[in-house]
């Protein structure tokens, strides 16, 4: 994904590739198989489904392997020009644009929860008989911390592992501009030793936030059940923590490129790349952080 620009051509049309179709062919394969391990699952039946999208995420794999090999080759040969490193940078701020609106329906969601619905329920705005048909003797108040069914559950509070894994990603953005530096300097040790502890903070990240989860579904009775405010909690944190395993999976791919010594201060698209996706990760969380832990 690194971009050569000493190559004088105009535009570079790339050779026929078979990894379209075979992304294709995994996407349709997740799909499908994600659809039927979904039914199978909520009706507590043994079928093929889970097989399916085994093998969908395989060949997903496959092609993302041997596409963006094809990629950091033909770079390596100096087939890219500026034309094409420009494309990819637009390429990369638009596909980092849809994750901001990504988040910014769940974030959207929290919001109309939080600041119109509870109140809503609980009979602002003349909405008494709302409140009287939906939930009797419901009080507007968030979190929420039990449903019409009865389920009772305790919020995550801020302090403690949600601070500390603040704390740790923060940092990880700095160590990963510190690694930058090194990379504009010329300095490969620096760049590979600020590169790796970025990675050794994302996993611990990463490592953290699974024992959060087995804390809150085990001491706090927080589940996918507990209403909005569990939906909100698990959907939001779910879908960063998804988001950091990307980007360490990046930064990862990144050091062995590294270590094969790939990038430099004229060369260096992918390097970037993944980085603005770390701290675009590294924003959220923060943002995260204020609007469902503190707030």
């Amino acid at each position: 994904m690194s971009t050569e620009q000493n190559n004088p051509q105009k535009y570079y049309v790339p050779d026929q590739s078979i990894w379209p179709l075979v992304g294709s062919v995994a996407l349709g394969l997740i799909a499908f198989g994600a659809a039927h391990y979904t039914i199978e699952f909520s009706r507590q039946e043994a079928g093929f489904g889970h097989w399916v999208l085994l093998a969908g995420l395989v060949v997903l794999l496959i092609m993302l392997v041997g596409w963006f090999g094809d990629q950091i080759r033909e770079s390596r040969a100096g087939l890219y020009n500026a034309q094409l490193g420009r494309s990819y940078r637009q390429g990369m701020l638009w596909f980092i644009f849809s994750e901001v609106m990504f988040f910014m329906a769940f974030f959207g969601a929290l919001f109309y929860a939080r600041m119109i619905a509870v109140p809503w329920l609980g009979g602002a705005s003349n909405n008494e008989m709302t409140n009287q048909i939906l939930w009797p003797n419901f009080e507007a108040a968030w979190p929420l911390l039990s449903t019409p069914s009865g389920i009772e559950t305790q919020a995550m509070g801020w302090f403690g592992l949600p601070l500390i894994n603040t704390i740790i990603l923060v940092i990880s953005s700095v160590t990963l501009h510190f690694a930058h530096v090194g990379l504009e300097e010329g300095k490969r040790k620096k760049l590979i030793n600020w590169l790796i502890a970025t990675i050794v903070l994302g996993l611990i990240f990463l490592g953290l936030q699974m024992y959060e989860y087995v804390y809150a579904y085990r001491d706090l009775g927080l589940t996918l059940q507990s209403g909005i405010y569990g939906n909100t909690f698990f959907l939001l944190t779910g879908f960063h923590g998804l988001h950091v395993t990307l980007g360490a999976i990046l930064l990862i791919v990144m050091l062995f490129r590294c270590w094969a010594g790939h990038f430099s201060k004229n060369d260096q698209f992918a390097f970037q790349a993944s980085a603005w996706y770390w701290h675009f990760v590294d924003v959220v969380w923060i943002c995260l952080f204020v609007f469902v832990y503190i707030l």
